[in-house]
């Protein structure tokens, strides 16, 4: 792995994860320190990450996190749902045995982590394992833009997740695992058209119950840009 590699790496899952909170400034000398590396793979890897809207650049300002707002939570998970539907269309059609057996495994896993209480609660865990089922569902479409799409679009929308996570706040009445069990037994039931409505579904959720979360608690609160 290069130390641009390495860099970017380790900048994206700062900046996922808040613990490069919106609106940081991200200056070089800072940043090296923090990371003990030289300013080229450093610069290299704010570039990378500006092109994913990650990171802002200004002139004479430098780089920042990305701010966040709930217009781009929606937007968003507006342009997920587009692409995750067809592409799970698609692996539901091209899919093979060992497609299917991922969804089992990686589902089972994420039961399991979903389940635990105390210590074993661990929200990356978690995350790592709700990312991996997701990905499991469209990786019989064979098509590497499509996965590469669905990883920036998973990571613009995790920004959103991970405060209310750690805030450990919790949508009422709603049973996401369930929901996942759903969304996997149509798509190995090979029901395309049922499968893509429950994944809209629950993303349509998922952003109704962030946005609730977020507007409502001040620890997590973020800004509305008015539409125009």
């Amino acid at each position: 792995m290069t130390l641009a590699q390495k860099a970017y790496d380790a900048l994206r899952h700062d900046i996922i994860r808040g613990e490069l909170p919106p609106g940081r400034p991200l200056r070089l000398a800072d940043l090296g320190e923090r990371y003990g590396m030289g300013f080229s793979p450093l610069r290299e890897a704010l570039n990378r990450l500006q092109a994913e809207r990650l990171v802002t650049a200004e002139s004479l300002r430098g780089f920042r996190v990305a701010p966040l707002s709930l217009d781009e939570l929606h937007d968003a998970t507006s342009l997920r749902i587009v692409i995750e539907t067809e592409a799970l269309k698609a692996s539901i059609k091209n899919g093979d045995d060992a497609w299917a057996s991922g969804i089992v495994s990686s589902l089972y896993a994420l039961n399991v982590q979903a389940a635990r209480t105390g210590p074993e609660a661990d929200i990356w865990t978690l995350e790592k394992r709700h990312h991996a089922f997701h990905r499991a569902l469209l990786a019989g479409c064979n098509s590497p833009w499509t996965l590469e799409f669905f990883e920036r679009l998973y990571a613009a929308t995790e920004r959103y997740r991970i405060p209310v996570l750690l805030a450990s706040a919790r949508p009422v009445g709603r049973d996401v695992q369930a929901e996942h069990g759903a969304l996997a037994e149509a798509t190995l039931d090979r029901d395309a058209d049922k499968a893509s409505v429950l994944l809209e579904q629950h993303y349509l959720r998922t952003v109704e119950d962030l946005a609730e979360v977020i507007s409502s608690s001040k620890g997590v609160a973020l800004p509305v840009r008015q539409s125009v």
